[in-house]
């Protein structure tokens, strides 16, 4: 945004505990640091994340997902601490951009908030640049291991491949209910072919999509599905969930299957692990879906979110 927009001033606000921590990464010329401590700066104030301590002259805020309230994906005292943010931000803010139509609808059921209010913003995502790496029989997921990721089930349904197949979990490995979801790759009875990463850099994640022949990403409930994008971005063909905002993201790119029946699951890796011309089909659709998605709309998007607000 400040790159996009040199002739505005951008005051770039960390609580506390990431402000010095902010200096490691450089900034734009036409932005400056500040502490984020009572009421912000500026003639507009845009909190990125479902969080707003306190409200700005003009002010809107970014929703990512709402799942901790639909769903046991955390503990009640976080659920409780949670909402209530939630539900202070939505109320606080001039305008909200949520990141899918899903997860508008979320605000409008869940919050309160009347559809005028809220502006529908997706993510963009960078496209990488092209790898001789060869593919490998490997299915991929990407995400930390929690309950709402749905490892148990796509273990379950790994094990309908044939061997010579691998799975690889990429993410770190406490998310909520992360014990049950590991005793299910524990138990499994292709356990030496699984492959429990915990969190990976940018370069090895980026060499691991281009490994995978597979993508498999039957989330239980997602804001956006980053991952579902990235995948696409590096040609992998994706199978993933109906629920939440997947099916929004990853159109007639992926095979869409019910999360909660792991035969499904298995039955699209096998499909997939068995028909070469599927396979590059849906690659193919995924890399064009992948280029729908840019950062740069998703900066004039906001910015006209912004002069709304501001010329209203």
């Amino acid at each position: 945004m400040a790159n996009a927009h040199r002739e505005e001033e951008f005051l770039y606000c960390y609580r506390p505990h990431r402000f010095l921590r902010s200096y490691h990464e450089s900034i734009p010329a036409n932005a400056f640091r500040r502490l984020l401590v009572g009421t912000p700066p500026g003639d507009l104030f845009h909190a990125l994340s479902q969080r707003l301590d306190a409200r700005g002259r003009r002010t809107v805020c970014t929703f990512h997902d709402l799942f901790v309230m639909t769903g046991d994906y955390s503990t009640r005292e976080f659920r409780d601490r949670f909402a209530a943010q939630a539900q202070r931000a939505a109320e606080s803010s001039d305008l909200i951009i949520a990141v899918s139509r899903f997860t508008a609808s979320q605000v409008e059921q869940l919050l309160g908030v009347t559809a005028a209010r809220i502006r529908v913003i997706p993510h963009g995502i960078d496209m990488p640049a092209p790898s001789d790496v060869p593919r490998e029989n490997l299915v991929l997921f990407v995400g930390a291991i929690q309950r709402r990721k749905n490892i148990a089930r796509l273990v379950q349904a790994f094990e309908q491949l044939p061997n010579g197949w691998r799975l690889a979990l990429a993410g770190a490995p406490d998310g909520f209910g992360a014990a049950d979801e590991l005793r299910a790759v524990e138990q499994s009875r292709r356990r030496e072919a699984i492959d429990v990463l915990g969190y990976v850099s940018q370069t090895e994640l980026d060499r691991l999509y281009h490994r995978a022949r597979i993508f498999a990403f039957p989330s239980l409930d997602e804001g956006f599905g980053m991952p579902v994008l990235e995948a696409m971005a590096h040609g992998v063909p994706v199978i993933t969930s109906t629920r939440s905002a997947l099916p929004e993201v990853a159109g007639d790119a992926a095979l869409l299957v019910d999360p909660v029946d792991s035969d499904a699951i298995g039955s699209a890796m096998l499909n997939l692990a068995s028909d070469e011309a599927l396979g590059e089909n849906l690659a193919r659709r995924g890399l064009e879906r992948a280029r729908q998605f840019t950062w740069d709309s998703a900066v004039e998007r906001t910015w006209g979110v912004y002069q709304e607000i501001l010329l209203a």
